[in-house]
């Protein structure tokens, strides 16, 4: 005896012609909780991190060293990573500065990429692609971050 597993016929132009409709306060949760594990994400990356920032700064100097690139130019901004990472984070978790908080989780990107390609480590690389994807999403979806501290304060100026 065959099983015959059931099929749903759906004629092709009804399937194509459906509207997807997006409730407001649906795209404004899933906003607040994307940024809300973003900025999570971040915060525990400087937060494990900060406390011993001159181990991260020669793990990172470690890394580079069979790159004719000088230390110096390593150390530097592996110093401001954590700190970076940790400040950025809360302010995403809070809503506040949302922002420029994301413009400088971008240019810490910029700079992570850079390092992390100079290393060719390309599945390190493709992963930090995904963190510059949901950080697009949260810097063009901005207008949706309405429950955060960046609107209570906008709302208490009016």
């Amino acid at each position: 005896m065959t099983m015959m597993t059931p099929t749903f016929l759906i004629p092709i132009e009804q399937m194509y012609n459906q509207k997807i409709h997006l409730r407001n306060s649906d795209i404004v949760l899933a906003y607040t909780f994307l940024r809300l594990v973003f900025g999570i994400n971040i915060f525990v990356h400087g937060l494990v991190r900060i406390g011993n920032i001159p181990g991260f700064v020669q793990s990172q100097v470690g890394l580079y060293k069979d790159i004719a690139i000088p230390a110096f130019l390593i150390a530097g901004p592996a110093y401001l990573i954590p700190i970076v990472e940790f400040v950025v984070g809360l302010l995403l978790i809070l809503g506040l500065q949302t922002r420029k908080a994301l413009i400088a989780n971008f240019l810490l990107m910029m700079t992570l990429m850079f390092g992390v390609c100079l290393l060719q480590k390309w599945n390190i690389a493709s992963s930090q692609l995904i963190y510059n994807i949901v950080l697009f999403i949260l810097l063009a979806g901005c207008s949706f971050n309405l429950i955060s501290v960046d609107n209570w304060l906008s709302r208490r100026k009016r």
